[in-house]
């Protein structure tokens, strides 16, 4: 893939959003990279099919893994509630 200088700019600008690790990107950052990608990419050589898959795999992978990580903190939060009540209630 080839980078313009339209892209080198824009990533030259400061980046005020800027993340602490890999683990603080969310489902909009991975459909922003991927619409870059797909934007970026040679139309007379597209990105390979199986590549796509396996990376739409991924993001419902992560998507699940986020919905049950949420769920479980929930849970949690719900049974520490309950312990305490039990504990005052005794």
């Amino acid at each position: 893939m080839t980078v313009t200088s339209a892209t080198t700019a824009s990533s030259a600008a400061p980046n005020t959003n800027r993340r602490s690790s890999l683990s603080d990107l969310n489902s909009a950052d991975f459909l922003k990279l991927m619409m870059t990608q797909l934007q970026q990419q040679d139309p007379t050589a597209p990105t390979d099919q199986k590549e796509m898959l396996a990376q739409m795999a991924q993001f419902s992978s992560l998507s699940a893994t986020t919905g049950m990580a949420d769920t479980l903190k929930a849970i949690s939060t719900k049974l520490d509630t309950l312990i305490s009540v039990q504990k005052t209630a005794s």
